[in-house]
């Protein structure tokens, strides 16, 4: 049981890095070394340049990352900083820069810039915490004090 458990996460990390490739390669968007996006999330592939993703951030499952607007007819640039996390479900609108070290809860529809080191949540999305350090993949480093 054991062996098929090793065999089964190496064949996962194996296609989340297949993945990655192809959205660089194929759709050449602008994801940085590291970084790891679920199978299941969205990036937009009507204007797949204008998706920036910086080094070791993580994307959860069915987040949805949005470089256009159908309605007004416009494709923008939309970036996410280095060391992230997007939460699962979570809606990152067109044009939006999310900063270094942040976390996007789950759920969460950001629609406005997200400074540096916060903590956003809810719909709109709003910073709950500022002032985070965090690891790869907006890993929160414990310290024991919360």
């Amino acid at each position: 049981m054991a062996l098929l458990s090793r065999l089964r996460t190496g064949l996962r990390k194996w296609l989340v890095a297949a993945h990655v490739a192809m959205l660089r390669r194929l759709w050449r968007m602008d994801i940085g070394a590291g970084t790891r996006i679920s199978l299941k999330a969205s990036l937009d592939k009507t204007h797949p340049t204008g998706i920036h993703i910086g080094k070791d951030t993580g994307i959860g499952a069915r987040a949805v990352i949005l470089c256009h607007d159908f309605i007004r007819n416009r494709h923008v640039d939309t970036w996410i900083g280095s060391n992230c996390h997007i939460g699962i479900q979570a809606i990152i609108l067109p044009g939006v820069r999310i900063g270094d070290s942040c976390i996007v809860a789950p759920g969460s529809v950001v629609m406005r810039d997200v400074p540096s080191g916060s903590l956003v949540s809810g719909n709109p999305a709003r910073v709950i915490e500022s002032g985070l350090e965090l690891g790869p993949w907006g890993i929160r480093e414990w310290d024991g004090k919360r």
